[in-house]
């Protein structure tokens, strides 16, 4: 080396991160990002969609093979299928507006100024950290034909005591009573962060003016809360439709009561039929995928 020449210094990792463009330095950052969604999210519901056009059957030993929209064909023309998505309709209709009213009453009263209000935020918990299946055993204890606490209130009332797992509505009654109480603790939390943004100077300028309490709920609640219900509603749609543990644990008439996600269970761990319930698998994440959808355009044209 000539000794008159100067070394050039060698670079840090943060001085070459500085030079980059920002549209380089964007990719090179949310890569890990990309990397842990393809593995956790796209290969598993790519695997799911390829298996829903193969016949995999695992108690046969055969190896798969294509069948293409044959799966689908067999859905299709399948009365359980369409039963169980009946019954899982019936279930997000009911539960969904029902967790919501409760949500929304919920709320309110944890958002009021009294002395009590921290407990009962805190007793909001209770139900949302309930383990789903665990829900599902203590409501069927409450639904008891026999020793039931729905029962005893009938008699209590001078009501005839129901059989209520031996029919599919009474059934499905209380399969809806017990997911409105799991859930509408967690629309609540939502809300009542909802309701904490709202600035306390629009209740005062309406008292000013003379507004009632309904028409300041009406007039300036209700519309500034429509984000955070939005936002509660979707995720409470998803899970309504993935419903599975409640009415798992609830025993029910048989088949009468199954949700699609059970009926997605008995085909993949009972009979072992892959092909089969990765195409009934497909149906419910459309099904999700499209109600995100339809929520996200209602937010998209509200924002407008």
């Amino acid at each position: 080396m000539n000794d008159h020449q100067i070394p050039t210094p060698q670079r840090s990792l943060f001085d070459r991160l500085a030079d980059m463009n920002e549209t380089t330095l964007a990719v090179l950052l949310l890569a890990p990002a990309f990397v842990f969604i393809s593995i956790i999210v796209v290969y598993p519901v790519a695997t799911l969609v390829w298996n829903s056009f193969n016949d995999v059957r695992l108690l046969t030993g055969a190896p798969s093979r294509w069948v293409g929209l044959e799966n689908y064909a067999l859905l299709l023309a399948d009365a359980q299928f369409w039963r169980a998505t009946k019954n899982t309709m019936i279930i997000v209709l009911v539960t969904v507006p029902g967790s919501l009213v409760v949500g929304l009453g919920l709320a309110l009263l944890a958002n009021m100024p009294f002395k009590w209000r921290g407990p009962i935020r805190l007793s909001l918990l209770l139900p949302w950290a309930t383990p789903l299946a665990f829900v599902g055993l203590i409501f069927a204890w409450f639904f008891h034909s026999e020793y039931g606490v729905f029962n005893d209130l009938l008699r209590r009332l001078g009501l005839a005591p129901q059989i209520w797992f031996n029919s599919p509505t009474l059934t499905m009654m209380a399969i809806c009573i017990a997911t409105i109480w799991k859930t509408s603790s967690f629309m609540a939390l939502i809300l009542l962060a909802g309701l904490q943004t709202i600035p306390k100077s629009l209740y005062e300028a309406a008292d000013v003016d003379g507004a009632s309490k309904w028409r300041q709920f009406t007039d300036i609640t209700l519309p500034l809360l429509v984000p955070s219900m939005l936002v509660a509603l979707i995720f409470r749609t998803l899970t309504a439709i993935q419903s599975f543990d409640i009415p798992y644990s609830m025993p029910g008439p048989g088949e009468e009561t199954q949700t699609l996600a059970m009926y997605i269970h008995m085909n993949a761990v009972d009979y072992l039929d892959l092909g089969y319930s990765s195409a009934l698998a497909v149906v419910m994440f459309g099904l999700s995928m499209a109600t995100t959808f339809i929520y996200l355009r209602y937010v998209k044209a509200d924002g407008k």
